[in-house]
């Protein structure tokens, strides 16, 4: 079997579908800037060979307006792969729910259905690992969650079911041609997730609901540049303005078996002691 090429495989989900293959005894290839042969989304000339020899790749594209746009000029130029399966948004291109934060990602999904790729896109609802392996971890170490998303709420999906669909995308072809929305089994507002914790960590965590213009002021004085604090400040409106209050089916659809709940997930996360104090 040719390698499977995992774009971005030191990313939550490229671990998580690397682990998934290997379990499987499925051979695959990480690329990334530290990999044998050196991939860079901003440097087209590594992008060629990373290419050479792969038939089926999976692609969780870099943040941002930019680097989404790389991505999109990586797929146009992708000569010789045959299948894609791509990591997106939940909510992207839905009826009703279009936001200017999910533009580049629809760009992108437009550009994998228009090129000559056998493909697969799923759109995960937001990863419940944020709060253990990305920055809202600091806002539950100072027990304190502050952010801008008002009193909506959102389907968090554990990251490891995430990448048991996308391993079974890439395995399975019956997939080509499908959007996969997945999320967690139940929207939950901040208020109710720092109650979660709480209950998991066994400390008091409070939400703080941030007027948006006040969360890109704090993101700033953190460090974000403006145009990434705006950027931020537009994904959590998503949830403020109760867009992401439902529940996608994909995980069981693809799986046969329902979600992982975020309080499931919690209690677990919690005994290895990434909140300890």
């Amino acid at each position: 079997m040719t390698p499977i090429l995992i774009l971005s495989g030191k990313g939550k989900t490229g671990r998580r579908v690397a682990a998934q293959l290997d379990a499987r005894k499925v051979p695959y290839r990480l690329a990334s800037r530290s990999s044998e042969q050196p991939f860079d989304w901003y440097d087209e000339s590594t992008w060629a060979a990373t290419i050479a020899g792969a038939d089926t790749a999976y692609l969780a594209p870099p943040v941002g307006p930019t680097g989404l746009a790389q991505a999109g000029k990586f797929i146009q130029q992708a000569d010789g792969l045959r299948r894609l399966v791509l990591l997106s948004g939940r909510g992207v291109g839905s009826p009703g729910r279009d936001f200017a934060v999910y533009d580049g990602q629809l760009d992108l999904e437009n550009v994998v259905k228009a090129s000559s790729l056998d493909w697969t896109i799923v759109q995960p609802a937001w990863f419940a690992q944020g709060f253990s392996e990305d920055f809202l971890r600091y806002h539950v170490l100072a027990s304190e969650i502050r952010l801008s998303a008002g009193t909506g709420a959102e389907a968090w999906i554990d990251t490891d079911d995430v990448g048991d669909v996308m391993t079974t995308a890439l395995l399975d072809e019956t997939y080509t041609g499908r959007t996969i929305p997945i999320s967690g089994p139940r929207p939950l507002t901040m208020t109710e997730i720092a109650d979660v914790l709480s209950a998991a960590t066994g400390r008091p965590i409070s939400y703080v609901d941030l007027d948006p213009e006040a969360h890109v002021a704090e993101l700033v004085e953190q460090g974000l540049t403006p145009e990434d604090a705006d950027a931020v400040r537009d994904l959590f409106a998503v949830i403020r303005n109760h867009r992401s209050e439902y529940v996608s089916d994909g995980v069981e659809q693809v799986l046969g078996r329902p979600p992982r709940d975020f309080a499931d997930w919690a209690y677990e996360t919690a005994k290895s002691g990434v909140w300890a104090e």
